[in-house]
């Protein structure tokens, strides 16, 4: 999702929430079209109103890659006006520049990801994950071990191969290369950022 798509839904955030309900078609159309994965469902459903659930899918939303915003506008047919607001609001907006929020001190580009900063990476990860751990110089048989080891649980699959490529690389897991391999695969950068809060 480009710059101004995210600013775009930070700023109409609260609006958001008080007039889109999620439970609806909304998150069974991105669904379908396959920017959220199950993890993510389960996520969104687990909050406890309908404001929190709609706040959990503005969370994921600008994770999930190119075709997000205007899936999330084409899932907005029970709520016609909410879509033509974005559509107006998108036309008028300007864009903050994208290197001002991707800028990673390089001290901590040379240190290696803590266990926490994995589970939030595995959070706003969905399919693309393997992809990933196979850039970082990960096998096929080990992607199979990891999701052999955690059946029930994406998350903890994808933690378990960050885990096993830390312990493989040694010094050489360092968020620089995590960051990389990320790139590599399209991924977000913001998900990085999200990692390193």
């Amino acid at each position: 999702m480009d710059a101004r798509d995210k600013q775009l839904l930070r700023s109409l955030r609260l609006e958001l929430c008080t007039e889109v309900l999620v439970d609806g078609l909304v998150i069974q159309y991105l669904y379908q079209e396959g920017i959220l994965t199950d993890s993510h469902i389960q996520e969104i459903k687990s909050q406890t109103t309908s404001q929190r659930k709609t706040m959990m899918l503005l969370d994921i939303l600008p994770t999930r890659g190119p075709k997000a915003f205007d899936a999330f506008l084409d899932s907005l047919q029970e709520f016609p006006w909410v879509k033509e607001k974005l559509m107006v609001k998108r036309k008028e907006m300007t864009v903050q520049d994208p290197a001002d929020v991707t800028e990673i001190a390089p001290c901590i580009l040379k240190t290696s990801p803590t266990d926490q900063q994995l589970n939030k990476l595995a959070r706003r990860l969905g399919p693309e994950w393997e992809h990933i751990v196979l850039c970082l110089g990960l096998s096929h048989t080990d992607i199979y071990r990891c999701k052999v080891n955690h059946p029930h649980n994406l998350q903890s699959q994808i933690v378990a191969a960050f885990v096993l490529w830390r312990q493989r690389v040694g010094k050489k897991a360092t968020i620089q290369n995590l960051q990389a391999g990320l790139m590599a695969e399209e991924v977000d950068p913001s998900v990085i950022q999200y990692m390193l809060e």
